[in-house]
Order: C-alpha cells, then structure tokens, then sequence
C-alpha cells in the first residue's frame, strides 16, 4: 500500500473514528484528536501486519482503544468533569454543553462498559466486532453492554 491509498482509507474513517473517540474521552475533543493521531500513526506504521485489508476501519478502532486505554492508564492526574469551569472555550459552546449529562454519565461508567456502548450504538458494531476490537470474549461484550445501560441510565436519570 502506498501513502495515497492509506490517505483515501483514513479520510473515509477518520470522522467515526474522531466522533468515537470524542465520546470515550467525554467531550474532550482535543485529547481526542490527539489519541486519532496517534491511532493512525501507529496503523501507518504497522499496516503490513492487517491481514484482512477490508477490515481496516475495526483494525484502527482497536488501535484507538487501546491507545485510549494506554493514556487513561499512564494519566497521573485527573479532571474533575464536575468541578471544571473551562469546559467551553470553543466557538462551538452551544455544541459543547448540548452533550455534557450524557458525557458526565459515560465518565461515571467503567472503561469496558463506555466502550461497549460507544462502540455497539455510536458506530453500529455487533458485539462479535466489539470483542474483536477490545480483545473481550462476546459473552464479556453482551454483559458490558447490559450493565453498561443499566449503570448509563441510573447516571442519566439521577442528572435529571
């Protein structure tokens, strides 16, 4: 694969990709910017190892979660989403409170329950993708997506 190609297979993903990673980082479109870069860096760099070629959106989604999982882990301190008054410095400020409850909620749920709604209603994926991506069992995915509605909607519904 040449760069062109590689440049035609990122345009067409990375916008899902972005929205994807947006969500896992609660709203903080500029981390996750940072982790997309870095995703497609490292997909750049290790191509030659995707086996099946037509799988390159899952194979970058799995890329970006575990360099999301990489970051969150090596974090030494953490921003109080409740306690932060900065949140909006963009032009966009209409945009960035539209979506804060639920972001507030996806922040209060484990990393593999976020990931696995994310994943399975944000970007369509069915759960046997999902275990691809996040390297869980789908038995492990079925039971992340349920407590993940379950804890979603108790965090969703004591905001209201």
């Amino acid at each position: 694969m040449d760069r062109e190609q590689f440049t035609r297979q990122v345009k067409s993903s990375q916008k899902a990709l972005r929205r994807f990673l947006t969500a896992l980082c609660c709203g903080d479109s500029q981390l996750a910017d940072d982790i997309a870069q870095d995703t497609f860096i490292k997909a750049y760099v290790s191509y030659d190892s995707l086996k099946d070629k037509e799988k390159f959106c899952a194979w970058t989604y799995q890329i970006a979660y575990n360099t999301f999982i990489s970051y969150t882990r090596s974090r030494k301190c953490t921003v109080d989403i409740y306690g932060s008054t900065d949140i909006a410095t963009s032009d966009r400020a209409d945009d960035s409170f539209r979506y804060q409850a639920l972001y507030r909620a996806l922040d209060r749920l484990s990393e593999k329950e976020c990931s696995a709604i994310l994943l399975f209603y944000l970007e369509g994926y069915q759960i046997k993708e999902i275990a691809e991506i996040t390297g869980h069992r789908q038995e492990a995915v079925k039971q992340q997506l349920s407590r993940g509605r379950i804890n979603l909607r108790k965090h969703l519904e004591s905001n209201t």
